[in-house]
């Protein structure tokens, strides 16, 4: 059924926990007692995830026989991020700290600031924004900002 069933998720977030004076690292299932399938739904597909040994039922099946409503992408988006397997693609960078730029989009769109860090990995850079006469760092994301 390679061709049918392409993944079986138990989704799960990790949590630090503190036992014994010393941090341990656990995984909690976000979950519980809920399994995600990425399937193509046939007869034949059906039949193998239902009668799997330790299903018990479906959320959404309101028979015997009814199939499972599937979740939305955005849905599964969300799962996915959440779990950190649905990387999105870097965009590239051409700042440069201290360099002059103007905030193009939220809140602070207009004004203009010195870039003071650069987080490539959260996509994020530091911005000292000149309001009423003070410098205020401002979190934006790459998108928010251009060169001057």
């Amino acid at each position: 059924m390679e061709d049918k069933i392409f993944r079986v998720l138990v989704p799960e977030d990790e949590e630090a926990e503190i036992k014994n004076g010393k941090k341990k690292i656990a995984k909690k299932k976000v979950f519980p007692g809920y399994v995600l399938a990425e399937m193509v739904m046939t007869d034949d597909s059906w039949y193998v995830v239902r009668n799997t040994p330790g299903v018990t039922g479906f959320v959404g099946s309101t028979g015997s026989g009814s199939k499972p409503i599937p979740l939305l992408p955005e849905e599964v988006e969300t799962v996915l991020k959440r779990m950190g397997m649905n990387e999105q693609p870097k965009a590239e960078v051409d700042f440069e700290v201290k360099e002059s730029v103007t905030v193009t989009d939220g809140p602070f769109a207009n004004f203009t600031g010195t870039i003071e860090y650069i987080d490539t990995d959260k996509q994020k850079v530091k911005v000292h924004v000149n309001m009423f006469g003070r410098e205020t760092p401002v979190e934006l994301d790459f998108t928010q900002i251009e060169k001057l």
